[in-house]
């Protein structure tokens, strides 16, 4: 009864214990992300079915209740042979050379699975028969040809994959021919424990436990277990091939390891490493090797080239928190410090002239102000004029070397108080002190007046001039700095010898006069303190025929201002645009209230050179003639003769138009200019108004009249009508009366008029 007791209760424990683990196994293997996890899964689970078959078995008396126990264990085993051919399908993949899905095994395990399950209807596979062992009954198989089918179909499949997992172990690296073979061994052990179970027909399959074992080795194998072979291999290799030096040292601070960088670092070699220590001494400075935690960086100069390392000693403590020793890592830093370095430089120096970029040059202006508050700067703008023409006539490249040269030359005589880069283009910025600024000057006068640039083939003397701003209010920006030493350009014209100009408070007041008149312009205009002034035009009787319209503004501040105050700042910045435009329609509006009143009068407008860059002109006054419903003869053109110097071709067309809508053209400051005479035999223009000032101006009155009398003459030939502008006499009127003048304008007549005051003085008429 005992030993009865201690088969059935030990077994089932047994039994019971790996079905547990199994499962444990399967969960885990389930919850694994890898592949692989799945396969181990299905096979843990598997295993189940079985080991219940098997405890059914042992605890079961009764006939049926053990032939059911049979049939879930031989089922199973099935199951168990489909669940290892699948893991061992992923666990071996890549061994074979085009290695397909076992699909035909899988096949040949249901038809098995069939015809055991159908054991029940034919009785073809097996019967059971009753035993005693130790005076207790149990039922064993007895095999009929369906049971041999059965057995030779799994250990057929069984032995399948003990091939797969011995050709594995063949063609596998040594490194990883562990995980194969550990597996191997424990499938072969386990057939023949399973053979040893046919052959005694024994009544209690112990096998079973070998499956178990199996299993749970299947599940570490594949899912926890680490070759260490192949880990102290693999890691060798790393640690021997990598680029930083690397020594291993014991608590005690002894080195017991080096890797080749190691070696080669200090010279030493894997039989004397007691040498190392010294070596690393003599090389970067005496220091704690191998025992604290420290890092440094450490520069070594050899041979006239810098060489840059990084040093770190790590502690190594095991798992109870003790030393176990410590790890020195040395890294060759010099390439990456190098590109650093380069980065860096190309980062704040031009490309092309190796000076500071604009960013950092006024970064170290900002740094030069707030470290130095009792010195006194200034801004040097540098500019060179025309460097378009260089490139278009000797080439790009000549120009680069221009600028090459301009840097050396600004790089020559600066010292360590002084910075410059280049700002943009053919501009480049000086910061210095003041008082070294003024005592070079006269030198840097001489230097610009003879600046030549050569490249051995062609040279070039190149105009240089210097703005400059000095620093008084050191507050602003930087870039406000250098905008300002720019704009004392402007102040250079056409003086040849005058080379640097200051920015002053003079200077100051005419810019924020300009901007400050440029903000108020469209005011102005919608509320007519700009307005038209009408000078009268006379023809040889004094009576007025027309006007010229004359921009006047009346400021609610400044009260009546002349066009001195105003135009040349509209003429340069591009607003002269919207001037004559407001004068345009002042004009058309004024002629359409002549024309309701019966009032037979001309007006001319003036056309500036800009609006023929940033209008159609023609269009413009064309669309306000038809807009106020007047004569285009009544409204004449008026252009100056520098209009025709740029693109006269263009320019000509543009006065064929307004010719050919009706308008008549006019050439004012006529003989003010060089090229009149040139451009008269083509110009198509109706009248020519001659400036009084090329009498005045001439050095010879005499030769000054008969070049006047003869262009007027010319112009009749010509069928042009003459006005001469700037009359200021009677004297001068009687003469060119003489001459052959028909139309007249200036102050001897009358000053320019406001519209109800001229209209009164037209109305009055006058008789010379």
């Amino acid at each position: 009864m005992h030993v009865d007791i201690d088969i059935r209760v030990a077994f089932s424990a047994i039994f019971t214990f790996l079905m547990i683990a199994l499962f444990f196994c399967a969960v885990k293997g389930f919850r694994s992300n890898r592949r692989i996890g799945r396969a181990v899964g299905w096979l843990d689970l598997s295993l189940l079915p079985p080991m219940i078959g098997n405890i059914i078995i042992i605890g079961s008396s009764v006939e049926i209740r053990s032939l059911v126990g049979e049939y879930i264990f031989s089922l199973g085993m099935n199951g168990v042979l489909v669940a290892l051919v699948n893991f061992t399908d992923i666990y071996c993949s890549g061994m074979g050379n085009g290695q397909q899905k076992p699909t035909a095994v899988y096949i040949v395990l249901a038809a098995d699975f069939v015809q055991v399950l159908a054991n029940i209807f034919f009785g073809h596979a097996f019967d059971l028969e009753p035993v005693m062992v130790q005076d207790k009954t149990y039922f064993r198989v007895v095999p009929h040809w369906g049971q041999y089918l059965h057995r030779t179909v799994d250990y057929a499949v069984f032995f399948c994959v003990i091939l797969i997992f011995l050709l594995a172990s063949v063609k596998t690296s040594r490194l990883f021919r562990e995980k194969f073979t550990m597996l191997l061994a424990s499938m072969i052990v386990l057939s023949i424990w399973q053979t040893f179970y046919v052959f005694s027909r024994t009544p209690v399959d112990r096998s079973m436990i070998g499956y178990g074992v199996v299993g749970i080795l299947v599940f570490y194998l594949s899912l926890y277990h680490r070759p260490m072979r192949l880990l102290d291999r693999t890691l060798s290799n790393i640690v021997s091939e990598m680029s930083e030096a690397l020594f291993i040292y014991d608590p005690t601070g002894k080195c017991i390891w080096a890797n080749e960088k190691g070696l080669e670092l200090t010279g030493a070699s894997i039989k004397r490493l007691d040498d190392i220590p010294a070596s690393l001494s003599k090389k970067f400075g005496e220091r704690e090797y191998g025992v604290d935690a420290w890092s440094d960086n450490k520069v070594i100069v050899s041979g006239g080239s810098e060489k840059y390392y990084y040093i770190e000693n790590r502690p190594v403590n095991d798992d109870k928190n003790n030393l176990g020793g410590s790890v020195l890592i040395i890294r060759d830093n010099t390439e990456e410090q190098l590109r650093l370095k380069r980065e860096l430089y190309n980062s704040i120096h031009d490309s092309l002239t190796g000076l500071y970029t604009k960013q950092y040059l006024y970064e170290c202006i900002r740094g030069m102000l707030d470290g130095a508050p009792d010195t006194d700067f200034v801004a040097v703008f540098v500019d060179v004029k025309n460097f378009k023409i260089v490139n278009d006539i000797f080439s790009s490249s000549f120009g680069d070397l221009a600028l090459k040269q301009i840097a050396a030359w600004i790089k020559a005589d600066m010292n360590e108080k002084c910075v410059y880069g280049r700002l943009a283009g053919d501009t480049f910025g000086v910061f210095m002190p003041a008082e070294q600024f003024e005592n070079d000057r006269e030198r840097l006068e001489n230097e610009l007046a003879n600046f030549t640039v050569s490249d051995g083939n062609a040279s070039h003397h190149l105009v240089m001039h210097l703005g400059v701003y000095e620093t008084a209010d050191r507050d602003i920006d930087v870039s406000v700095m250098f905008d300002r030493a720019h704009l004392a350009l402007s102040t250079i014209t056409d003086d040849y010898n005058n080379h640097i100009a200051y920015y002053d408070n003079d200077l100051r007041e005419k810019i924020l006069w300009e901007q400050r008149i440029t903000a108020e312009l469209r005011e102005a205009i919608d509320t007519m303190q700009l307005r038209p002034y009408l000078q009268p035009i006379t023809d040889r009787n004094g009576r007025v025929v027309g006007a010229e319209a004359l921009a006047r503004w009346i400021h609610p501040v400044h009260g009546f201002m002349p066009p001195s105050m105003f135009i040349p700042v509209f003429e340069k910045n591009g607003m002269i645009t919207e001037v004559d435009k407001h004068m345009w329609r002042c004009a058309c509006k004024i002629l359409s209230k002549w024309k309701e009143c019966g009032r037979d009068l001309f007006i001319s407008v003036n056309i500036s050179p800009k609006d023929f860059y940033f209008i159609d002109v023609v269009s413009e006054i064309k669309s306000l003639v038809d807009e106020y419903g007047i004569d285009p003869i009544r409204l004449r053109i008026e252009i100056t003769e520098t209009v025709m110097m740029n693109d006269p071709e263009e320019r000509m067309k543009v006065l064929d138009d307004f010719r050919r809508l009706g308008f008549i053209v006019e050439m004012d400051d006529f003989g003010s200019g060089y090229s009149s005479l040139n451009l008269l035999k083509d110009m198509p223009v109706d009248v020519l108004k001659i400036d009084m000032r090329f009498l005045s101006a001439s050095g010879s009155k005499e030769r000054a009249k008969t070049i006047v009398k003869n262009i007027i003459r010319l112009s009749e030939e010509l069928d042009i009508s003459s006005l001469t502008e700037g009359v200021e006499t009677e004297k001068q009127y009687q003469h060119l009366s003489l001459m052959g003048c028909k139309l007249f304008q200036g102050y001897y007549f009358a000053k320019p008029l406001p519209q109800d005051e001229f209209e009164q003085f037209a109305d009055n008429g006058k008789e010379k």
